[in-house]
């Protein structure tokens, strides 16, 4: 594990400041790109990653935060995929399953082993052979470690394991070990990585209208920052097309949206806290209609989902509607029928679509999770499908593209990907093994920055190998925090979103860089308008600005407990 200290940690905002946004705007319309990347979802993060460490000038633009989208709407589960083995995708699960120690060991700080118990019932999906055999077959096709492979349980260890389960027909379980991710961060820190690569990345630029040469090859984008309302030409050698449910919305502006198209699905889970659902175990369970559904603790909530339907409104703001809630609820009452869950317990709750590649007459949860490199005749490469745990892999084959054509063009000589074995930002902990030493390391540095003993652990399993330059930002806006009234350890962490981690509005903080609002309400309810009128400080917002973003917020807090007719 290499040596952290503070002693010359630089405070002064980062190479990913969000104060330094004008600066950057220049940057993105006065420079010639190699790649230009739309989207900075997780693929987009990944891609922008994989060029920029093989040499190629990279920028990334999205019209929201990143990972606004899909990428902080998942199941977080950097996952195998055992649901695919059932539908013979054979390769989707090899890949993914051994991509999946790939992100543990670059990431340990945002992604954690989890046992998962699948139980099995008389008339259900599942045997005791079947899953047996099943979660053999997943150890061997996804590389699992030894230590990590299927036990199978009996009934009674089954229903020890976790006392909540219906025990009605219960034959047992299978007991195998998934891995727990925050997806929004792990989007950010595999962006931050590129950014400290040499990447320029920008939020809430959106992309307008593509530009092309003579000849009708795409070369640039025009965008707006939607922030100031600033326009500007981006002129890139190749564009990739990463922006998840958008993805069409692109090819469709090129004139190439032809052959496979997407398929969007949305999927709602549901937040409880503990003393209400006091879930021991991760579950994972099938309902009557054989779908399947995860049941997860976490920091203090257990959280539960997914729903799978068809999806055609707004991209931007999926919601939870009442039919979503139901199910939910039902599906919860069935497994755990001693909690008689209603909707007034419901904490949190978010909403993601999944922008699958389109196949006729399938069931949304039967459609295939692959991914596909799509080519426009104008050069257009759009990234389409796929799953967060592939996302490195995905990266690395459009990069791949992208790089043999821009040396086919003359532009330069790229090597191979890298990020096989490249740490994100904060993964520089000597690896999974090491990392429950880094955290003891870190108990002094924490004490003598004024943080508790509970605050210092939070921050250096949150942000990894980045946590020093947390509590060297505790130790200086001391001051600040008091006047403000900002808790210490809050304030450290609202400092570092902005100077280093490009947080521009409450909402990108609470949701994105801590992820409060899904897992911690109460503290959004409580420090909401402190924070506000901190950023608006620092931003130098007019209070018609302020506004606006409190009623931003306001507004994911209200839609996060309640439900919408339908969309």
């Amino acid at each position: 594990m290499p040596s952290i200290t503070t002693n010359d940690i630089n405070t002064k905002p980062g190479t990913w400041s969000a104060l330094q946004r004008s600066s950057q705007f220049e940057r993105l319309q006065n420079q010639t790109f190699e790649l230009l990347v739309i989207g900075g979802g997780i693929t987009g993060a990944g891609i922008a990653l994989d060029a920029q460490t093989r040499g190629i000038r990279t920028a990334v633009i999205d019209m929201q935060d990143f990972a606004a989208g899909t990428s902080s709407r998942s199941t977080k589960l950097v996952h195998g995929g055992l649901r695919y083995l059932k539908q013979l995708e054979i390769g989707v699960v090899a890949e993914v399953g051994k991509e999946r120690a790939i992100v543990y060991e670059n990431g340990p700080h945002i992604t954690t082993p989890e046992w998962m118990l699948l139980p099995f019932y008389k008339g259900g999906t599942f045997g005791r052979f079947s899953t047996s055999l099943g979660l053999r077959v997943y150890d061997f096709l996804a590389g699992v470690k030894k230590k990590e492979r299927r036990k199978m349980l009996s009934t009674a260890a089954t229903a020890e394991r976790e006392p909540l389960l219906n025990r009605t027909n219960l034959k047992g379980g299978g007991y195998y070990v998934e891995y727990r991710t925050d997806d929004a961060r792990l989007t950010i820190e595999t962006m931050k990585k590129s950014v400290e690569a040499g990447a320029l990345a920008m939020p809430y630029v959106k992309a307008e209208s593509f530009l092309y040469d003579a000849s009708g090859k795409i070369n640039g984008v025009r965008v707006t920052d939607l922030l100031t309302g600033a326009t500007a030409e981006v002129r890139a050698a190749k564009i990739i097309n990463a922006a998840g449910p958008w993805v069409d919305t692109l090819r469709e502006a090129d004139g190439s949206k032809q052959g496979k198209t997407l398929h969007l699905t949305k999927g709602v889970h549901l937040v409880f806290d503990q003393s209400r659902f006091p879930l021991r175990q991760a579950i994972y369970f099938d309902t009557p209609d054989k779908r399947m559904v995860f049941a997860i603790p976490r920091d203090g909530k257990t959280y539960i989902g997914t729903t799978d339907t068809n999806y055609k409104a707004d991209k931007v703001h999926p919601r939870m509607t009442k039919k979503d809630l139901a199910y939910i609820l039902n599906a919860a009452n069935g497994m755990f029928p001693t909690l008689k869950l209603t909707a007034q317990d419901v904490e949190s709750s978010w909403a993601g679509l999944r922008p699958l590649i389109h196949q006729e007459g399938k069931d949304p949860s039967e459609i295939s999770r692959r991914d596909e490199v799509f080519q426009s005749a104008s050069g257009l490469l759009s990234m389409a499908g796929g799953k967060l745990t592939g996302y490195r892999k995905m990266a690395e084959t459009v990069v791949n593209r992208a790089a043999s054509q821009l040396e086919a063009e003359g532009i330069g000589t790229f090597g191979p990907s890298m990020t096989k074995h490249l740490p994100l930002s904060g993964g520089d902990v000597g690896g999974s093994a090491q990392f429950p030493a880094f955290i003891a390391s870190m108990r002094e540095t924490g004490a003598g920055a004024g943080l508790s003993a509970q605050e210092t652990e939070r921050i250096a399993r949150r942000y990894g190998s980045n946590a020093p330059k947390l509590f060297v930002l505790a130790a200086d806006y001391k001051e600040d925090a008091a006047t403000s009234g900002i808790p210490l350890a809050l304030m450290a962490e609202l400092v570092y979103a902005i100077h280093y981690e490009m947080a521009v509005k409450p909402a990108d903080f609470w949701i994105r860089r801590t992820g409060a609002l899904l897992f911690d309400r109460s503290t959004v309810l409580k420090w909401k308008d402190v924070v506000l009128s901190y950023m608006g400080e620092q931003f130098g917002w007019s209070e018609q600005v302020k506004q606006a973003y409190a009623d931003e917020l306001a507004s994911e807090l209200h839609y996060a407990v309640t439900p919408v007719e339908a969309e």
